[in-house]
């Protein structure tokens, strides 16, 4: 009988704390993007637009990096926030292939973020002519302020939110307690 009363107490403390911390957990994250995750563009855009399901300022000077093939990096210009939506210039270079776009911000509940979104670009970005550019523009000098991640690399954007997994485990100890209840019930 204590078990039981044991078992039942265990049992709505653990769902207690699940739904007291869930709030907490919620961080804001990514919720759409232009270029859309795993897009496949004719043309390369000449603006990238991210939504995040929260506010953000950007975490650096250099917030967001686009790179791809053959060692390709799209020249990316001064990214702007509107409460939820980053957008910025591009303007690409390279070929055809798989491209990654990196960001970096921090959401009002201060926590950095950082993700990544991979898009295919199905025709190669020829380079800017100079008869495009009035000489008196300067392009903008690259970033080295910090290495670029392989194309390769898996962010945690791309992986299971640990609030998943919280959930998931506060199940199994759930179902578990539940099991031992059913098997301490058959021996009373």
């Amino acid at each position: 009988m204590r078990f039981k009363r044991f078992g039942a107490s265990l049992l709505v403390t653990g769902l207690a704390l699940l739904g007291a911390a869930s709030p907490a957990l919620a961080h804001s994250e990514l919720k759409s993007s232009d270029p859309a995750r795993g897009a496949s563009l004719a043309t390369p855009p000449t603006q990238i637009k991210l939504t995040f399901s929260g506010p953000v300022t950007l975490a650096d000077d250099n917030p967001i990096q686009i790179t791809g093939p053959e060692n390709a990096s799209w020249t990316v210009g001064r990214a702007e926030v509107a409460g939820t939506v980053v957008t910025a210039p591009v303007k690409a270079v390279g070929p055809a292939g798989e491209y990654t776009l990196r960001y970096k911000v921090t959401f009002d509940d201060s926590h950095a973020s950082s993700g990544s979104v991979k898009f295919n670009l199905s025709a190669p970005a020829a380079a800017p002519s100079s008869q495009s550019q009035p000489s008196s523009q300067a392009p903008a000098p690259a970033s080295s302020a910090s290495p670029a991640p392989q194309a390769g690399e898996t962010t945690p954007e791309d992986l299971v939110p640990s609030w998943v997994w919280i959930v998931l485990a506060v199940a199994v100890v759930a179902a578990g307690v539940v099991v031992a209840l059913r098997f301490t019930r058959r021996k009373d």
